[in-house]
């Protein structure tokens, strides 16, 4: 599997309100959009940097894995999400040499089919995705500022 580009980058955050005004101001980021995925219990401001999107997640519940990470980690770079052209083949591809993958098929959401691959202990640290498709942009339901 080749990774053809960053497609975006999560940070865990506690607050969404708080961390928006933190990058914004700091940054002076425009936000693209707001949207909730009810399937990943997440709240999300969505930005871009050139091609490359930066999501600030907010978890929904105490449950999610954001959530999880929050409170083992602390807030901080959560996962970064590579473009590929075919998100099955890639895990197929990952499975075929010996990798173990989060995902076994493809979830869906806003337009991208996207997998969690290995465990973040093989990628230093860090969860790594692999999405394709393109992102819709249609936010579903937008969260409150």
């Amino acid at each position: 599997m080749q990774a053809q580009s960053i497609d975006h980058i999560c940070i865990a955050v506690k607050d969404l309100n708080q961390a928006r005004r933190q990058y914004e101001g700091i940054l002076g980021l425009t936000l693209h959009g707001l949207y909730e995925a009810p399937s990943e219990s997440i709240r999300v401001a969505r930005y871009y940097l050139g091609q490359v999107a930066l999501e600030l997640m907010e978890p929904m519940n105490d449950a999610c894995e954001v959530a999880r990470f929050l409170r083992s980690k602390g807030e901080g770079v959560f996962l970064i999400s590579y473009r590929v052209p075919d998100v099955q083949a890639g895990l197929d591809e990952l499975r075929a040499k010996g990798y173990t993958t989060i995902d076994q098929a493809p979830r869906k959401l806003m337009g991208n089919r996207y997998a969690f691959l290995t465990p973040p202990k093989d990628t230093c640290g860090v969860l790594s995705e692999i999405v394709d498709g393109g992102f819709d942009g249609s936010y579903g339901n937008p969260t409150t500022d």
